[in-house]
């Protein structure tokens, strides 16, 4: 896109306009309050759970997603930003969080201090094709309990999910709930489907033939209506599953049975990713259409010893955020930047330092201040305030600088016309000790 640039008043020069690349969305103010909301009700969440936050770097090597996620996996192998560093290092922009949170866990012997409840939250990247609620960079939040082997903890984080999205207000919340089994159990699966798959190769789509012999769990999950067709008579992961991993799916559907959370079995539940074991899990909702998880998330009892640390059991889920907000945006569109409590109106070489004191005074106090710096007269400043929202404009001029008052006027007055009152700066910021938030 290009705009004009005026020189000298006279040549003009075609400046092209620098666009975000495709994929990578701007945040704008009119949307960060939504944001902001979901955020601050996940850590008051977590909080109560006794889960800690850990921040991990959006820069990793390589070895690190190719070792954790699967080299087979679409992830790994299509869709991550992989670049060499100046070191010649392969380095990757995370395109999960899990792999980080168990790196980092073992790299600072975090483990050796017991178990550990653990959420994270900010940007991951995968290059995939952008449609509503996936981007090129998104945003996710999301927890991992780490040295947890107890059924009782599969239940306890899908519990802080689903109570998570309830108390957000996501409407249509459905659990979709399998097992996974073992490592051998899906071993003795994996050698049934290929059979059962390799002698219906024709009537599989395209990228299911190459998920094949790379990768056939993933198959299950395929979009394509003929192979979800073809699907309906395929060997399922149940049946393949040993007693003890049947006993210990039973303890977790007891479990969420017990704290009323309804769950559906879906045997084609599948993860994306290869560290996935035993229960695995998605909350959807009806509101999204054909991009229906809002969180996801299992069990990955090998992970953390294929990463360099002890043997560990862990359990894990992340949400999108991009989702959550289009889900929210739909039962209450986005609002502006939170309301001030005041706005101040101040023109005059006396006033404007009056009201750069008295603003900071006011923040100090705790009270949310939007200070007008525009220098315009009174009416347009008037306006400005009433747009922002804020209950109370407080109003200086020269005079009242002099005086060293100010005229408090309430903007949400009913009446016709503002109610306005003279107060000295002491008396105001005496009454709004009775204010304070």
């Amino acid at each position: 896109m290009l705009s004009s640039l005026k020189m000298g008043g006279a040549q003009t020069v075609l400046v092209e306009k620098l666009q975000s690349l495709r994929g990578m969305v701007d945040l704008l103010p009119s949307h960060t309050a939504l944001w902001q909301r979901i955020e601050a009700t996940a850590r008051r969440h977590f909080t109560r759970a006794a889960i800690a936050e850990i921040r991990t770097p959006i820069l990793e090597l390589t070895e690190l997603f190719a070792r954790g996620i699967g080299e087979s996996t679409d992830v790994v192998g299509k869709e991550m930003y992989t670049f060499q560093d100046r070191a010649d290092r392969s380095c990757t922009l995370r395109p999960e969080g899990t792999a980080s949170v168990v790196r980092a866990a073992v790299q600072h012997g975090l483990l050796s201090q017991g178990p550990q409840r653990l959420w994270y939250g900010g940007p991951m990247f995968r290059y995939e094709r952008p449609q509503a609620g996936r981007q090129r960079q998104f945003h996710q939040i999301g927890l991992e309990f780490l040295g947890f082997s107890d059924p009782r903890s599969d239940v306890e984080v899908i519990a802080v999910a689903w109570d998570l999205l309830s108390d957000l207000g996501v409407q249509g919340l459905t659990l979709q709930l399998n097992s996974l089994g073992s490592s051998s159990d899906r071993a003795l699966y994996r050698e049934r489907l290929v059979t059962w798959l390799s002698e219906r190769r024709n009537r599989l789509d395209p990228d299911s033939l190459e998920r094949l012999q790379r990768n056939p769990l993933r198959i299950l999950d395929s979009k394509d209506p003929g192979t979800q067709e073809l699907l309906v008579d395929a060997p399922t992961l149940e049946n393949a599953l040993c007693d003890e991993s049947r006993q210990r799916f039973a303890q977790v559907t007891s479990g969420l049975t017990l704290l009323g959370i309804p769950f559906h079995l879906n045997p084609r539940l599948v993860r994306g990713l290869d560290y996935y074991s035993h229960t695995a899990f998605e909350i959807t909702s009806d509101q999204l259409g054909a991009q229906a998880t809002v969180c996801g998330g299992g069990r990955y009892d090998g992970l953390v010893e294929q990463l360099g640390g002890p043997a560990t059991s862990a359990i894990g889920w992340a949400l999108g955020m991009e989702r959550l907000t289009i889900l929210l945006s739909q039962a209450t569109p986005p609002s502006s930047v939170v309301s001030p409590d005041f706005y101040v109106v101040s023109r005059g070489d006396r006033a404007e330092p009056l009201g750069l004191q008295l603003a900071r005074q006011l923040r100090q106090a705790g009270f949310s201040v939007e200070l007008d710096l525009t220098r315009a007269n009174f009416g347009k400043q008037f306006r400005r305030a009433d747009r922002s929202g804020a209950r109370w404009a407080l109003v200086i001029g020269d005079d009242e600088a002099l005086q060293s008052t100010v005229l408090l006027r309430d903007l949400r007055s009913e009446a016709d016309v503002p109610t306005e009152e003279r107060l000295s700066v002491h008396a105001l910021l005496e009454r709004l000790q009775e204010w304070r938030p």
